[in-house]
């Protein structure tokens, strides 16, 4: 070991594993920038490995696992886990996004829609299912990310690829809007199921709020803002 460099007492840098409440807006790599840069700022340093464990739309609020220094080496177990989703998904429309992100391109009515119809179709979304990701994802394809292709007009075949849906049920019906939880496997596209349940519906639908609620384990319960994060490091220095 070289003689003259300090030995590592920053905790963020041997590895920590921080629990944050994503707000809407934001984007994942806006958090892990902030996070990054509050770290560099409370210890002066220079470097720091930040990464997230599962990414969530700015449109998403929620559970977003963020890991640190020597902690990032074991992102991909956090990310093989299973997730828990709440949201709502509106039905009599669609978008191209599949969410709030793009205008609602067709519009169905919702007379033949019955409570009773709404939840014995979400039996078709349980277990293995086959879904396609959306054209405004963040998938590469020949290099580029599906969402960059979608914005300059350019189609695209999108594979579909199997995952697990463990729980999808409905928890408040007040149509057009019926709110949901989901239990899901790593991969799972809840815009994808919010589309693909109105097709099956014969309708239409787009998700319109989702919140991640649960990463394995891990509950937003036990998860701090970033403002809360933030004042941590107030505290310190005070």
């Amino acid at each position: 070991m070289d003689p003259n460099q300090k030995p590592v007492t920053n905790p963020y840098q041997i590895g920590q594993v921080l629990l944050i409440d994503k707000p809407l807006g934001w984007s994942s790599f806006q958090v892990v920038n902030k996070i990054r840069w509050l770290i560099k700022q409370e210890y002066g340093i220079k470097k720091i490995k930040v990464g997230h464990a599962g990414t969530l739309d700015p449109l998403a609020s929620g559970l977003l696992i963020i890991c640190t220094g020597k902690e990032t080496k074991n992102i991909h177990v956090y990310q093989a886990q299973e997730k828990e989703y709440t949201g709502t998904i509106t039905l009599g429309a669609t978008t191209p996004s599949y969410d709030l992100e793009t205008e609602i391109d067709n519009r169905f009515p919702l007379n033949d829609i019955t409570e009773e119809l709404l939840v014995k179709t979400t039996s078709q979304f349980t277990g293995d299912i086959m879904q396609k990701p959306p054209i405004y994802s963040a998938i590469k394809k020949d290099g580029k990310r599906l969402y960059e292709l979608a914005r300059a007009g350019e189609t695209t075949e999108i594979k579909e690829r199997q995952v697990n849906v463990q729980a999808f049920e409905l928890t408040k019906i007040k149509l057009p809007k019926v709110d949901f939880r989901i239990e899901c496997s790593k991969g799972t596209y809840i815009r994808s199921m919010a589309h693909d349940y109105g097709k099956a519906l014969n309708n239409g639908g787009h998700l319109s709020a989702l919140r991640r609620t649960a990463i394995g384990n891990y509950r937003v319960e036990n998860s701090m803002t970033l403002e809360e994060f933030e004042a941590d490091f107030k505290n310190i220095e005070s």
